[in-house]
C-alpha cells in the first residue's frame, strides 16, 4: 500500500522535520560541514547494488534508508561518547529526511520507482 494525497504530503513534510532536526542537531555539536557534505549521500552507494538485480537493490536500499540502522548508530554514539558515531548517525538520518521530503521512499522488490511513498515518476496515482 502506498501513501496518497494529504497522508503523502504529511509525510513529506516529515521527513523535511527530520532533516531539519538532524542538521539543527549537527550545528549545535559544532561538527565539520565539510564532512556532512561529503558524507550525505554515503547511504546511496547501496544504489549500486540494484546493477546486480533488482530484489539486492531493494534490500540493500532499504537497509540503508531506514531510520532503524541510523538511529542505532546514533544511539551507540551517544551511549558511548563516540563523536564519529554521533556525526555519522546525524547525518544518516538528514540524508533519510532528505530523501523522504522529496518523496523517495523504501523500495519494494517490484521496481525502483515503486516506493511506501508512491510511485516515483511521472506517473498519477489512479
Amino acid at each position: 500500500m502506498e501513501a496518497i494525497g494529504k497522508i503523502k504530503v504529511i509525510l513529506r513534510f516529515e521527513g523535511a522535520a527530520i532533516l531539519m532536526m538532524a542538521a539543527l542537531a549537527y550545528y549545535q555539536l559544532s561538527f565539520s560541514w565539510v564532512d556532512f557534505a561529503w558524507m550525505f549521500f554515503i547511504p546511496d552507494i547501496a544504489l549500486l547494488a540494484y546493477l546486480y538485480n533488482t530484489k539486492l537493490g531493494c534490500i540493500s536500499y532499504n537497509l540503508t534508508h531506514s531510520l532503524i540502522g541510523a538511529l542505532l548508530v546514533l544511539t551507540f554514539g551517544f551511549t558511548t561518547h563516540l563523536q564519529l558515531g554521533i556525526q555519522a548517525g546525524l547525518i544518516w538520518v538528514a540524508h533519510i529526511g532528505f530523501d523522504r521530503a522529496l518523496g523517495y521512499g523504501l523500495k519494494y522488490s517490484q521496481g525502483f520507482s515503486y516506493t511506501h511513498l508512491g510511485k516515483i515518476g511521472n506517473q498519477k496515482h489512479t
